[in-house]
């Protein structure tokens, strides 16, 4: 699983004009599945992810997760965080996982960082088209792969 955190003072998703979410301060997040993810990713990413001290504190250091600033989560599933550039100029999405693989996938992070978080996600809509509004704060943006844990 590969996921960008940007941290945001406010995030939403509009599908076919239609706000689906919204949050103030927190974080959006980029899902994209791969193939070979399992549960333990899932579990690796959302325990990463809430515990993640982006946020600053008094003395405006990074040392707050966005659990203790009480901040929401925003994800979006993403598929093309699986882009193969390596030929040519139209990427390659061959890693990504099939649809079928991927929402059970998605399910479970959500509800593996929405115990994690106290309730506090909210989402995109899968396989949907979505225009997404943020306001990156710092900018503070990461990449994360469960499958290369730096």
């Amino acid at each position: 699983m590969r996921t960008i955190i940007q941290r945001v003072n406010r995030a939403s998703v509009t599908i076919n004009g239609e706000l689906k979410s919204k949050i103030d301060q927190g974080l959006l997040i980029l899902l994209g599945i791969e193939k070979e993810d399992s549960i333990d990713d899932v579990k690796w990413l959302a325990s990463k992810i809430s515990g993640m001290r982006i946020f600053a504190d008094e003395q405006h250091k990074m040392n707050l997760s966005v659990k203790d600033i009480k901040g929401e989560v925003l994800l979006v599933s993403q598929f093309t965080l699986h882009a193969s550039t390596k030929k040519g100029n139209r990427p390659s999405f061959i890693r990504a996982a099939h649809p079928d693989k991927a929402i059970d996938l998605y399910h479970s992070f959500i509800e593996k960082l929405n115990d994690k978080m106290d309730g506090k996600i909210k989402t995109g809509e899968f396989g949907a088209m979505m225009d997404i509004n943020l306001i990156n704060s710092g900018p503070v943006t990461i990449f994360l792969d469960s499958k290369n844990k730096e």
